[in-house]
């Protein structure tokens, strides 16, 4: 079989469920309101909440949810055969990631652009809010650790990326001046930045940088991860539309540009795919399919840090409420499309089987490498690109997409830090918020030595901790779904499958980390799960009360004020 029709199949799906599924959440569940006054408006204060054209809030949404994880999920998830893989994807992203983010967006957007564990204390209780905070704190500790050694490895593996990687925070700084204060054409500063950004990767293709060992008494690899540090904490201080939108939406562009690249490649070359569609000769040590796929594919098919995202972050840029449609579901698509991508490039940018299992020998194996690999020869194959440049350009979009996600994790990161003050009444500023995100982010990343190898100590806990985080996101987006007497099925059915799957996951690997005897994973395992136990069992008891109590017609600061019950 050739990967033509798998590429078709999942486009249409992706359609249908933005075309059809999406309309009938906007319109009959979420029930958008043009007329609603967004925090962006409310609370304009031109750092966090700017009114921001749904285009490039859409860009920003897009790259900080997709980061590294929707391609290495996928490309580590096709050992066990292509099809699971690919049925998650799409089914997952139409039914499941689409409503969650689209909901986490409505729900904070409803409640002055708070976070969800913010949420989490009016709609589920304050226990459980403080429970609901230690998840997330740990959540977005893995991630912008964990990026920032993904990001160093190909900047050391791939020096053709490091121009075009560096290069696009000077194109985002100058694009956040031409629309912002110059107020020139979005459509005419976006063809000048994506060409830019591609010119940038033809210079890095010429000019690979590859630094000297050591470098200002530190080896590349250290120098990589402290400079990928110091960009994130700038970034998270720095007004939205300086730095952040623009990057995040140029970023979105020249990633989409990039998608399309192998796409059309795929549509003119139609590789056959090499790898089994179900593998029954997996190799020795992986675990089973079920839990572990849903918890492997977690960007891509749904996650709980694009809550944490479209509550924290997008929810304070949101211009009008109905584009939260596009920007949320529409987001999680483009997510999605780059799993399916992942996917394509994994199973059928190898030209035998026996060089598919070469590279897939164990569990874990496959990931950012088969996926620039093998998307690489798949571009090759279909425009006729080098090989070189065809990995450079799939190289820099793993890094822009991980380098968003890391940056914006650390502004996520510093608003968990603030919230947390606030409970413990504290009141800690950006500039102190910012800098214990950023020591804490490095603390874990060298806690192992200068390599940075402790960035991915605590990552093995990402999946089962991520997908705890989206089924209580879930719960809240119910929660509020019963009080307004709402439909809330198409909430309620994926926090069930996800609950269910994360939970049975994070047993298993309770196991496991036991018999390795690996206490410290072991000790913020067992933390996670008693937190999600205890906030899902506050959540249930949430929405039994929700159904008996009156329905909810005001927003929630609406309601408080006059005072209603909450």
């Amino acid at each position: 079989m050739n990967a033509l029709p798998l590429l078709l199949i999942g486009l249409a799906i992706f359609a249908a469920g933005y075309v059809l599924y999406s309309k009938f959440l906007g319109n009959r569940v979420y029930k958008l309101d043009a007329s609603f006054r967004t925090p962006a408006h409310e609370l304009n204060d031109g750092v966090d909440y700017v009114p921001t054209n749904k285009f490039v809030l859409w860009g920003h949404h897009f790259t900080s949810v997709a980061g590294a994880a929707p391609i290495v999920g996928p490309a580590v998830a096709v050992i066990w055969g292509w099809v699971p893989a690919f049925l998650w994807v799409t089914l997952g992203t139409v039914f499941f990631a689409g409503m969650h983010d689209l909901g986490a967006l409505w729900a904070s957007a409803r409640n002055k652009g708070r976070s969800m564990g913010t949420l989490s204390a009016r709609y589920i209780g304050g226990r459980g809010a403080k429970l609901f905070l230690v998840v997330i704190f740990l959540l977005l500790l893995m991630v912008i650790a964990a990026f920032a050694v993904v990001i160093k490895n190909l900047l050391i593996s791939t020096p053709s990326a490091v121009i075009p990687a560096w290069g696009a925070v000077a194109v985002a700084l100058l694009v956040g001046q031409a629309v912002y204060r110059y107020k020139m054409s979005l459509a005419v500063v976006t063809v000048v930045g994506v060409t830019a950004l591609y010119g940038l990767i033809l210079l890095g293709d010429a000019v690979p940088v590859v630094l000297p060992d050591p470098i200002l008494g530190m080896s590349p690899g250290t120098f990589w991860i402290v400079a990928l540090f110091g960009y994130a904490g700038i970034a998270s201080l720095l007004p939205v539309w300086v730095l952040l939108q623009p990057r995040d939406y140029i970023n979105g562009v020249q990633l989409f540009v990039g998608l399309g690249i192998l796409f059309v490649s795929v549509m003119l070359s139609a590789p056959t795919i090499v790898a089994p569609a179900i593998n029954n000769a997996v190799p020795a040590g992986t675990p089973d399919l079920l839990p572990l796929l849903f918890v492997t594919i977690a960007c891509g098919a749904i996650s709980g840090f694009h809550g944490m995202v479209s509550s924290g972050t997008t929810s304070k840029q949101l211009d009008k409420e109905t584009d939260a449609r596009f920007v949320g579901y529409f987001g999680a698509v483009g997510e999605g499309l780059l799993a399916l991508g992942a996917i394509i490039a994994a199973v059928a940018g190898f030209r035998t089987v026996a060089d598919w299992e070469a590279v897939y020998t164990a569990f874990g194996e496959g990931g950012v490498g088969a996926f620039v690999a093998g998307g690489g020869a798949i571009v090759n194959s279909g425009l006729g690109l080098p090989v070189s440049l065809s990995s450079t350009v799939l190289a820099t979009m793993a890094i822009l997409f991980a380098a968003t996600t890391m940056d914006t994790g650390v502004r996520l990161l510093r608003f968990v830090v603030q919230e947390a003050g606030e409970v413990a009444k504290l009141k800690i500023n950006n500039v102190v918020g910012t800098l214990v995100a950023v020591g804490a982010g490095m603390a874990l990343t060298f806690s192992q030595g200068a390599d940075g190898s402790g960035g991915l100590r605590i990552w093995p806990l990402f999946g089962t901790s991520n997908q705890l985080l989206a089924s209580l996101t879930l719960s809240i987006i119910a929660v509020m779904l019963i009080r307004k007497r709402r439909n809330p099925l198409p909430a309620l059915v994926p926090l069930a499958v996800v609950f269910v799957m994360a939970f049975w996951a994070a047993l298993a690997q309770l196991g496991d980390l036991y018999a390795a005897q690996d206490w410290l994973l072991l000790a913020i395992d067992g933390v996670i799960i008693v937190a999600a136990v205890w906030v899902a069992f506050e959540a249930f008891v949430a929405m039994r009360r929700a159904a008996q109590e009156p329905p909810e017609a005001l927003d929630a600061d609406a309601a408080e004020k006059a005072g209603l019950k909450g």
